[in-house]
């Protein structure tokens, strides 16, 4: 095979005359080219890592303290108070330094401590003011004196251009809330959902919890927070992600959609070579830290630490516990095609191949008829299935010989590449049908096409369509979001395609081919593949879809009523959940916690007393529409308090979570935390931000946006609700639930969804077609 004489720098025979070596000029030249990058990158992470290790400083300031230090000698003025005479007395091998050499040398020395220590300073008042979150609880458009002055310290010492782990050091830790509030918070959230007699029980736990054994059980957590960078997030990673049993795919993975209106080229072929290389120059970006951090408001920070594990990454089964493997670097991307798996090489000749050389390997692979080799087609489903078994043929079938070179292949690729055979085709007349369809391929496919245990899956079909499929576990939404907006925004607006559909520019000669993977994969094994393949079809069988974008009005009427769009939203899922089941449930909305260092997500209970109240008078026809609205915006107001609350580090459930972990680590049982923790969440919601909005033109082009992402159900009762805010007019929701359950069906609960909006607008006297 082609590939195979590629892969070596020379050939040998032995003769009578001894050993004849037959080197390869081309193939010398490309190790030499791959060493001469790899140090390359190796000199641009020591240089990131030093300019991230003295922010918000500079090397020029270094060199400004060390010029005024020096400059100030010359005036005959001490600056050091006698410190710079004593470092020339212990100076090494100073007998061999002129006088003027040695007090030149214990300046540099001294000006060097002094900038050290005005990084320290500085880092230390920045995380100080990043401390206060005041500013989150005023009310927009009125900011305080107070917070003026604050925005400007922030701006002051936040340095000049950061890059994207600059603020990590400054970051604060997430702070452990008292007892008594989460508590209260916690009783307040569970008041609608329960009658007098339950919430007085309820209560009653809480109390004795609070009493006994949840001051040892904070003492430990509060230690956890002075030693470790954020006492949530590990073990929330652990816990929750990684030590889970069951199949990730529907359970945890989550999927991000294409374009709804646009296909910039039907060739798959060239939408992968675009795609692949607008991936690969997002990578490039991430290894030179050129990823701004993202800055709310233009000035206060977000932590950037779930972007490490973005490409290189695979998570590695195993019999109690998973984890997580990450390579410092890949060449290659992994492809699978009708049952086979190919090796895509990425560089050639030293630089990123160009989208046209990328195409013609994806071409390649589209063009062979190769058929899969025995247990070839369907061995993904291993990863789609329950985890122990998966682990324990991981271990026995694929930890040697030819398996292990094609598994290591699989798992150290820069991410996963699926050429689908699928048309989805959505039509805008015909939408119901086509986004559901859509959705599902990308959050399950065939349940043996995509590998769900890589950091992402990217997914082309055969007309020109893509999509992502992420895990979960390395990283939440926000940061694949940010990474698909820039993929589509750069294939779409910089990197473009012929008139014919092709990429552009014209591929190199010598374009190394796909490699072939090399399986030998046992009877037994097989049988084990077809086993977890069952589970995973009854599991996505089992997911009813309903994606649609909702078109009446968008977030521009909705701040014609003065509120936030993510609180009307999160009040009309309400209205709807109620009118679809007749009653409220516990509902979860995911919030992030990136002001604080390693911070992730916290949970907002969206159902609230005061939604409860506003909805019940809504829906009873009882009260006027000025009652109703009234009731509305006290409903808005709360929504927004216990958001801020739980972005600023004061939510309920990530405090008792781990206060739940550490009694067990204690080895004692608190009836209150198992009750709260095995609660389900009948009702599981999202919003996918739009982060790079300079990336598009929303207001003349409102096509060219990804159309957002979705999750599978959460409860097998309950519904999975993803939304998406595009510009001013458009809304787009993604919902799941599970076929099997008697009292959930999606395209119902889309239409309640739709309806409580419009219900909603209503009472404002606005009309979102009008506007």
């Amino acid at each position: 095979m082609a590939e195979a004489h590629q892969a070596v720098a020379f050939q040998f025979t032995v003769t009578p005359e001894g050993i004849d070596l037959q080197l390869s000029r081309h193939a010398l030249k490309e190790i030499y080219l791959s060493g001469i990058r790899s140090w390359k990158k190796k000199c641009n992470r020591i240089k990131n890592n030093f300019m991230t290790g003295v922010y918000p400083a500079s090397p020029s300031s270094w060199i400004f303290v060390v010029l005024t230090v020096v400059g100030t000698m010359y005036t005959r003025v001490d600056p050091s108070m006698g410190l710079i005479a004593m470092l020339r007395e212990h100076i090494p091998l100073r007998r061999y330094m002129s006088h003027h050499g040695q007090s030149m040398v214990s300046a540099m020395l001294f000006a060097t401590g002094l900038w050290l220590a005005l990084i320290f300073v500085m880092r230390q008042i920045l995380k100080t003011l990043l401390s206060y979150h005041g500013w989150m609880f005023e009310e927009h458009g009125k900011v305080s004196s107070t917070t003026k002055v604050w925005f400007t310290l922030v701006k002051i010492f936040s340095g000049r251009k950061p890059m994207l782990y600059s603020f990590q050091n400054s970051l604060p830790r997430l702070p452990v809330p008292p007892v008594q509030d989460t508590l209260r918070r916690f009783l307040e959230s569970v008041r609608p959902l329960m009658n007098d007699e339950d919430f007085r029980r309820t209560k009653a736990l809480a109390k004795d919890f609070e009493r006994n054994l949840a001051p040892r059980l904070q003492w430990y957590l509060i230690l956890k927070s002075w030693w470790a960078s954020n006492y949530v997030s590990d073990w929330w990673e652990e816990y929750v992600y990684l030590q889970g049993r069951e199949p990730i795919m529907v359970n945890s993975n989550y999927y991000a959609m294409d374009f709804l209106y646009v296909t910039p080229t039907t060739s798959q072929a060239a939408r992968a070579g675009n795609l692949v290389h607008a991936l690969l120059l997002y990578r490039r970006r991430l290894a030179r830290e050129q990823v701004q951090p993202l800055l709310i408001r233009g000035v206060v920070p977000m932590c950037s630490n779930q972007y490490e594990n973005i490409f290189n990454t695979s998570r590695i089964p195993g019999v109690a516990s998973d984890r997580l493997q990450h390579q410092a670097d890949s060449k290659h991307v992994m492809v699978y095609h009708k049952g086979r798996y190919f090796k895509v090489w990425l560089y050639q000749g030293g630089r990123l191949q160009s989208p046209s050389e990328l195409q013609k390997q994806f071409q390649y692979i589209l063009d062979d008829a190769s058929i899969p080799q025995p247990g070839e087609k369907y061995l993904a489903a291993l990863t789609a299935g329950k985890r122990i078994p998966w682990a324990k043929v991981r271990k026995s079938y694929f930890s040697s010989g030819k398996n292990k070179t094609a598994m290591d292949s699989v798992e150290k690729a820069a991410f996963f590449v699926t050429l689908d055979e699928d048309t989805p085709e959505l039509f805008v007349d015909n939408q119901v049908k086509s986004l559901d369809q859509y959705a599902k391929s990308l959050l399950h496919g065939k349940c043996y096409d995509r590998w769900f245990d890589k950091s992402f899956t990217f997914i082309v079909f055969a007309n020109g369509k893509v999509g992502l499929n992420a895990e979960h576990s390395w990283a939440d939404a926000p940061i694949i979001g940010h990474l698909w907006e820039y993929a589509l925004a750069t294939d779409t607006f910089q990197l473009g395609y012929k008139e014919d559909g092709n990429c552009k520019g014209d591929p190199a000669p010598n374009v190394p081919l796909p490699q072939r993977l090399q399986w030998d994969i046992p009877k037994e094994c097989q049988e084990v593949i077809m086993s977890s393949l069952k589970v995973a079809q009854t599991l996505a069988n089992d997911v009813d879809f309903y994606a649609f974008p909702f078109t009446r009005f968008g977030k521009g009427v909705i701040k014609k009523c003065r509120t936030s769009p993510d609180a009307f939203i999160q009040i009309a899922l309400q209205l709807a959940n109620y009118r679809d089941k007749g009653t409220f449930c516990l509902t979860y909305e995911s919030s992030m916690t990136r002001l604080f260092r390693e911070g992730r997500t916290e949970t907002v209970r969206s159902c609230t007393v005061e939604t409860c109240n506003f909805v019940t008078a809504l829906d009873g026809k009882k009260h006027s529409n000025e009652e109703c609205l009234n009731l509305f915006r006290i409903a808005a107001k709360n929504h927004q308090h216990i958001s801020r609350l739980a972005m600023s580090g004061c939510g309920i459930d990530r405090h008792l979570f781990c206060l739940y972990v550490v009694s067990k680590y204690l080895g004692v049982s608190s009836p209150f935390l198992q009750e709260v923790l095995s609660e389900p969440w009948c009702l599981s919601t999202s919003q996918t931000p739009i982060q790079q909005i300079e990336l598009f033109d929303l207001v003349n082009h409102p096509e060219y946006i990804s159309i957002g992402g979705g999750f599978g159900p959460v409860a097998d009762d309950g519904y999975g609700v993803s939304y998406i805010i595009v510009g001013d007019h458009l809304i787009n929701f993604h919902i799941s639930c599970k076929v099997s359950s008697p009292l959930t069906d999606a395209h119902r609960f889309g239409e309640n969804i739709s309806q409580a909006m419009l219900d909603i607008i209503t009472l404002f006297n606005l009309d979102g077609k009008k506007a």
